[in-house]
């Protein structure tokens, strides 16, 4: 897809940069820094994690262009299954960080954590069913096991009747090595390919490879709903659309591909802000009953005030948002 990229001063007077705290660990932070801007087509916010190269980052600025200054694609329905999300909390933490979802459908649970083990990873698994006892569970390691040890920890896993585990391991071979392994053994649990949709410079190779059942597409590292949607199209398999613990206004952007996917099998992981101690919206874009509605959101101005980043990191922020304009405006020149 081409995009009118827009003048970096015209990206740089519509940016606001927070800082947002969660309410656990996740990813291994504790405050979500990110930029929104405000677009004349809408909100839209730019992202990506501070380990991300500008290369990599540049994906996520179109994600914001589109959203911001070219509007969303028409929406196919009016509401989104979500489901929760539980982190490598301790089991003892479970209950506490599934009472803030509102209805769920679906649970996907954290597992593969460094420093943690298979143990760890079970009795988190068993605090979820006690609280749920028959909510579909899905599990995501993150690509933190090898094959051997993703083969042997879903056989133990498979007991709680997985919709799927997401990213076992972290390369496509070894995630085919890992769905063929399953498949001898007996056991029904599909394989879902997340890192190595977005990481890839192919993001369909994953599908030509045999390597995955289904897909975890994310609208900013696919540089946007309408490249996201053309990736779904092209790979021919099912899809779950996940966030990059966003903002309401990366939310949003999830939102809108999960509406203008033609099929929505699954319940999608856009429920992160509930994980969030604080949002740019008074009316964050929360599940409620299980559902969040498509629809924009007004993000208020004294949030933006409240929550805004240190002069220090607003200005590497800044600067960030030069380098990657210059990395996105010459590929689009190409």
């Amino acid at each position: 897809m081409r995009l009118d990229i827009p003048d970096l001063d015209e990206l740089a007077a519509a940016a606001h940069v927070v800082s947002l705290p969660m309410k656990v660990k996740f990813r291994g932070i504790t405050q979500r820094e990110t930029m929104v801007l405000r677009g004349p087509a809408g909100w839209a916010e730019f992202g990506p994690f501070g380990e991300y190269d500008d290369d990599e980052a540049a994906r996520w600025l179109a994600a914001a262009v589109e959203a911001g200054w070219q509007g969303y694609p028409e929406p196919l329905r009016t509401e989104i299954p979500v489901n929760a999300t539980v982190p490598a909390v301790d089991a003892g933490r479970v209950e506490e960080v599934l009472s803030g979802f509102d209805g769920v459908p679906a649970v996907k649970v954290k597992v593969a954590e460094t420093g943690q083990s298979l143990q760890d990873d079970l009795a988190r698994m068993h605090a979820v069913r006690n609280v749920l006892p028959s909510t579909p569970l899905r599990v995501d390691a993150n690509g933190g096991w090898t094959v051997d040890e993703a083969l042997r920890a879903l056989e133990g896993l498979a007991e709680f009747g997985l919709e799927y585990a997401e990213q076992p391991v972290m390369s496509i071979e070894g995630l085919r090595q890992v769905r063929d392994g399953l498949r001898r053994r007996g056991v029904p649990v599909p394989i879902a390919a997340d890192e190595s949709v977005r990481k890839e410079a192919d993001p369909l190779l994953v599908s030509r490879s045999g390597a995955a059942d289904l897909i975890v597409v994310k609208v900013a590292p696919l540089g946007g709903v309408r490249n996201a949607l053309g990736i779904v199209s092209e790979a021919g398999l099912p899809a779950v659309v996940s966030s990059a613990l966003d903002s309401s206004v990366g939310i949003r952007a999830g939102v809108a591909l999960a509406a203008a996917l033609p099929e929505l099998p699954y319940a999608c992981g856009l429920g992160t802000v509930s994980l969030m101690e604080a949002d740019v919206s008074d009316r964050p874009l929360k599940p409620a009953n299980g559902v969040i509605p498509v629809q924009d959101i007004a993000v208020s101005d004294e949030l933006l005030a409240r929550h805004a980043a240190g002069a220090e990191r607003r200005a590497w922020w800044m600067e960030r948002l030069e380098r990657v304009h210059g990395v996105l405006a010459r590929s689009m020149e190409a």
